[in-house]
C-alpha cells in the first residue's frame, strides 16, 4: 500500500509538471506562428487568441498522451538513479509490480484522451476551419488591419489605415493605391468609414483627402482635393464551406466509411491505445545506468514518441489512400509497438533475474 500511494503521488506530481511545460511550449509556438500571420495581414489581430484557443484544444489529446509517457519515464528514471528501485526489488517488488500504479495513473488520462480525440478535438478543428473560411470570405476593406498594407484579391488595390476606432466604424489616416488600365491612382485621407446603400452596395467613404491620378513616366498627373470621396468595394465571391474529414463528428465518419474517414477513425481510436502502450513502454525504458548522462533516457523517449506518432500518421494516410486495408491499418502500428514493449520487458526482466542470482 505504501508503494502504491507513494508511486501514484509522484506520478501525479510529475504528470502535472510535464503537462504544464508541454502546454506552455505549445501555446508559445502557436502564438508566434499566429502573430506572424497577423503581422503579414493574413489574419486580423483580434483573431489571434481565438485561433490559438481552438488550436490548443486540438492538440490537447496528443499533449496528454505525451504527458503520461514522460511522467512515467521521469518517475521511474529517478527511482533508478536514487537507488530506490533496488530497495523495492529486494523487497520482492519486481518490474511487473509497477504495472498497477502506472495503469491506475494512466487510466483516467486514457479516458480523457479517448473523449477528446473522438469529440472535442474534431469540434475544435471544425471551428478553426469555419473561422478561417469566414476570414477568407471577407471583403477587402473588412480584411484590413491597422498598420498593415493589405492587397485586394484582384491585386488592383492596396489599402492601409493607421488607426481603427474602438467601435470598428471609423478609420484614420487612410492610404489607397489603385492600378487600373496602366493608370495609377493614390488616395490619401484623414478619416473614413463604411457606408452601405439601399441596393446593398458597400462604399469606403473617405473625407478630407487628396486624389493623385496619372500614368507612370508621364507628366499628366492630376491632383484633386476632396471633402468626401466614395470608393466602391467589390463584393467577394462567397465560397461554400466544405469541412474536412478531420472536423467531422465521429458518428458521421462511422456512417460514411470512406477510405479518408476510415483513416481518420483509425487515428482517433488509436490515440487512447497508443497512450496505454506508451505508458507501459516507459517502464522498461526507464532503466538507466547511474554513470550515464541524465538526458539519455529522455532523448530516447523523444525518439520513440516521434517514431510512434509518425508511424500512426503514415498508417492513417495509407488507409486514406487505399494503400493499406483498414482492418490492418487500425492495429498494425500498435501491434508492432506492443511487440517492442514485450521484447524490452523480457530483456529487462532477464537481466534483473541474473543480477538477483549473483547477489
Amino acid at each position: 500500500m505504501i508503494f502504491l500511494r507513494s508511486t501514484l503521488r509522484e506520478l501525479t506530481t510529475a504528470g502535472v509538471a510535464v503537462f504544464a511545460v508541454l502546454l506552455v511550449i505549445t501555446f508559445t509556438s502557436q502564438l508566434i506562428r499566429l502573430l506572424g500571420s497577423a503581422a503579414r495581414g493574413r489574419i486580423p489581430a483580434d483573431a489571434v487568441m481565438t485561433l490559438m484557443g481552438f488550436a490548443a484544444l486540438g492538440y490537447l489529446s496528443v499533449l496528454l498522451s505525451a504527458t503520461v509517457f514522460l511522467a512515467v519515464l521521469l518517475t521511474l528514471t529517478r527511482a533508478y538513479r536514487d537507488s530506490e528501485m533496488v530497495v523495492w526489488q529486494t523487497s520482492g517488488l519486481g518490474l511487473i509490480s509497477w504495472f498497477r500504479p502506472v495503469v491506475l495513473f494512466a487510466a483516467p488520462v486514457v479516458l480523457a484522451v479517448g473523449a477528446l480525440s473522438t469529440t472535442l478535438t474534431p469540434w475544435a478543428v471544425g471551428k478553426v476551419e469555419e473561422y478561417r473560411h469566414q476570414l477568407a470570405n471577407r471583403d477587402d476593406v473588412s480584411a484590413v488591419s491597422p498598420g498593415v498594407f493589405k492587397e485586394s484579391r484582384n491585386a488592383e488595390r492596396v489599402f492601409f489605415v493607421e488607426n481603427l476606432s474602438s467601435d470598428l466604424t471609423q478609420v484614420t489616416n487612410i492610404f489607397v493605391h489603385e492600378l487600373r488600365k496602366q493608370r495609377q491612382g493614390v488616395v490619401v485621407a484623414r478619416r473614413g468609414y463604411l457606408e452601405t446603400t439601399d441596393d446593398g452596395d458597400r462604399y469606403l467613404v473617405m473625407a478630407d483627402g487628396r486624389h493623385y491620378a496619372g500614368t507612370p513616366g508621364q507628366a499628366d498627373y492630376r491632383v484633386e482635393t476632396f471633402g468626401r470621396y466614395a470608393l466602391r468595394i467589390e463584393h467577394s465571391e462567397t465560397k461554400s464551406f466544405l469541412p474536412s474529414h478531420k472536423s467531422q463528428p465521429t458518428r458521421a465518419l462511422l456512417a460514411d466509411p470512406s477510405p479518408a474517414n476510415l483513416g481518420e477513425l483509425s487515428f482517433r481510436f488509436g490515440l487512447p491505445v497508443a497512450t496505454v502502450i506508451l505508458a507501459l513502454l516507459a517502464i522498461p525504458m526507464s532503466a538507466v545506468n547511474p554513470r550515464a548522462g541524465r538526458a539519455v533516457n529522455l532523448i530516447a523517449a523523444v525518439f520513440v514518441f516521434m517514431i510512434y506518432s509518425n508511424l500512426v500518421s503514415v498508417s492513417q494516410a495509407w488507409v486514406g489512400q487505399r494503400r493499406l486495408p483498414p482492418e490492418i491499418g487500425v492495429w498494425i502500428v500498435h501491434a508492432v509497438m506492443a511487440g517492442v514493449l514485450a521484447v524490452l520487458l523480457a530483456r529487462r526482466m532477464g537481466r534483473l533475474r541474473i543480477r538477483l542470482r549473483r547477489r
